[in-house]
Formats: C-alpha cells, sequence, structure tokens
C-alpha cells in the first residue's frame, strides 16, 4: 500500500513563510557587509561550485543545518551561538524558508530568508564570486 503524505511541500512552504521574515534581493542586498548580520548559504558544495557563492556568506549545508545551530551538537558551529541576524538562502528560496522556520523554531533569533534564493539574487545583479574554471 503507498505511503499517503498527509502534509505536502507546499503546506509546509506556506507555514515557514508565514512564520519566518521574507527579505527581497534589494532588503538583502541592503544588509550585505553589516557586521550583526551573518548570510548563510545552504547549497551543497556542487551548487555552490557550479553557480558561484555569495562573498562572505557562511556555508552550512542544508543537512547539517540542525546540528550545527545546537550548542549541544557535537558538531556546533560558534557562528550560530552569535547575537547576529541570519538571513538564510538557497538556489530557489525553498529550502531556504524551511531552514529559517526551522532555525526560528530551535530558538535562533532574528532570522530571514532571502526570496528566490540565489538565482534572484545573481539574476538582480547582486554581488557574487564566479564559480572557479574546472582545471584539467
Amino acid at each position: 500500500m503507498p505511503q499517503t503524505i498527509t502534509k505536502g511541500y507546499k503546506a509546509l512552504l506556506a507555514e515557514a513563510e508565514a512564520a519566518v521574515k521574507t527579505l527581497s534581493v534589494d532588503e538583502a542586498k541592503g544588509l550585505v557587509g553589516r557586521g550583526d548580520v551573518v548570510f548563510v548559504d545552504l547549497r551543497d558544495p556542487r551548487e555552490l561550485e557550479r553557480e558561484g557563492r555569495m562573498p562572505g556568506a557562511f556555508h552550512c549545508p542544508r543537512g547539517m543545518l540542525e546540528f550545527w545551530i545546537d550548542p549541544d551538537s557535537p558538531y556546533a558551529k560558534p557562528v550560530f551561538q552569535e547575537d547576529k541576524q541570519f538571513v538564510f538562502f538557497c538556489a530557489g528560496g525553498w529550502r531556504s524558508a524551511l531552514a529559517a522556520k526551522t532555525a526560528q523554531d530551535m530558538g535562533l533569533k532574528p532570522v530571514a530568508h532571502i526570496e528566490g534564493g540565489f538565482g534572484a539574487w545573481k539574476k538582480a545583479g547582486a554581488p557574487f564570486d564566479a564559480p572557479e574554471p574546472k582545471q584539467g
């Protein structure tokens, strides 16, 4: 008998969007360079290699988020213990909405995510470091 999904990704995204602050690319660009803001890149390493990076962003693969936030975890990262605003982004804004809600549910605050993710960031002409050309 097939699994019955009682809450699909669209419902989870809607809940996340209702619970966390969503920043436009322009709003997010206004936060670049501020010492009290940490941009958190949730994309996997292959995406960074392929698409480039946001200068100064902290890379946290989505699969490690909960473990890196929790100070009781053996994998905890000090950056998440800092008194700063955390702005999450992924490629298109879905993973970052869910991640920001999870981070907020864990007690991290203030948090936000970038609408449209890194794709919208690049399309808007915001600063990014291009991917390194492949050698060989």
